[in-house]
């Protein structure tokens, strides 16, 4: 949600125009598509170690400064990192180290997902080089032995 308008909802939270919680889902969107990029994710995960350059940032991440700076500004925007600058260099860091409680969780979240796909297709697997029905079996009885 870019800053204009995010002062509107604001304002209209505020005039009773529009309830607090569609505010917080607009919020809530706003920074979860700032984080739904590979790379932003990257960066966050390794301020996890705390403040760095953006050239030591980059280098973390593996990829250019160029690219590493447009999404080290959107993050900025959306106020998920602070940058401070000493000089030439621009160092960043995590506004709130809680947004890694949020990382950290969503990461175990997929690895249950992939491993219950894992668990899946160990299951299915069988059938699947076999023939739908097996080695003369009926069709699917290995996939409900499975589960």
């Amino acid at each position: 949600m870019g800053l204009v308008k995010y002062a509107i909802m604001e304002e209209r939270v505020r005039r009773g125009e529009a309830p607090l919680d569609d505010h917080l889902y607009e919020l809530h969107a706003s920074v979860c598509q700032a984080l739904a990029n590979p790379t932003r994710l990257k960066a966050l995960n390794a301020l996890r170690a705390g403040e760095m350059s953006v050239a030591e940032l980059a280098g973390e991440v593996g990829t250019s400064l160029s690219n590493l700076s447009r999404h080290l500004a959107i993050l900025k925007t959306k106020r998920i990192v602070l940058a401070r600058r000493q000089g030439v260099t621009v160092h960043y860091r995590l506004a709130n180290p809680k947004i890694l409680r949020a990382f950290d969780l969503m990461r175990e979240v997929l690895f249950e997902q992939l491993a219950e796909g894992q668990r899946l297709y160990a299951a299915y697997a069988p059938d699947a080089r076999r023939g739908v029905g097996g080695e003369g079996g009926e069709p699917g009885r290995a996939a409900e032995k499975a589960l």
